[in-house]
């Protein structure tokens, strides 16, 4: 049982409203954690507003900047060395990471549709509950899984879903989605503060 407090790192490609959740909830004594670094893919993006009014420290790392994902990523992990981060969280970060054997197991994502469908290069955002709703599924939700090298595939961790209603356009389903993101990563990142959880080849066990 791990009783410490979690240093977390959140990297962010966009508005930063995971980041702003993980802001909320540690807030509110809900999750045992603080954030001790964030990293935005990008300059100029809301998440950094929302980072440094919350007054957490905020990297710029852009991909374009190295020559290799491999040099990008040793960057970004070097940063979360020199914070003490023990759990990388993404949150809307759209650029592959070459995950270190150190960092295995360690680095979660949350993905806005019930993986294993809709995932993968490219399955980001509005695309995601665009592509549910063109194939009339009548449920959606969102996975927290551990990222591995490959988009959206590492083991699952937890699920949590909604209805698909026929009037949703894909914004009405991403608020509804949102809903259901805000629940289930800060209750994946308190499984893994609890050492409630191992991984077991491509699959998580809960305990």
């Amino acid at each position: 049982m791990l009783d410490r407090t979690l240093n977390l790192a959140v990297l962010i490609s966009g508005g930063g409203t995971t980041l702003q959740n993980l802001v909320d909830v540690i807030a509110a004594g809900t999750l045992k954690a603080r954030i001790t670094c964030a990293v935005a893919s990008r300059p100029g993006i809301k998440g950094i507003d929302r980072a440094r009014e919350a007054g957490l420290p905020v990297h710029v790392v852009v991909r374009k900047e190295f020559a290799t994902v491999e040099a990008f990523s040793h960057r970004i992990c070097s940063l979360c060395n020199e914070a003490k981060v023990d759990l990388i969280c993404l949150g809307g970060w759209l650029q592959l990471l070459k995950i270190p054997d150190e960092w295995l197991g360690r680095v979660m994502n949350i993905h806005p549709a019930l993986l294993p469908r809709f995932g993968g290069k490219g399955m980001f955002g509005h695309h995601v509950h665009e592509a549910v709703i063109a194939q009339n599924c009548a449920v959606s939700g969102c996975t927290v899984h551990f990222v591995n090298n490959e988009y959206d595939a590492g083991p699952m961790i937890l699920k949590r879903t909604c209805s698909v209603l026929a009037i949703d356009t894909p914004d009405t389903l991403a608020a509804r989605v949102f809903e259901q993101e805000k629940l289930a990563y800060p209750e994946a990142i308190e499984l893994f503060r609890a050492g409630r959880m191992r991984v077991e080849g491509d699959r998580v066990v809960l305990t």
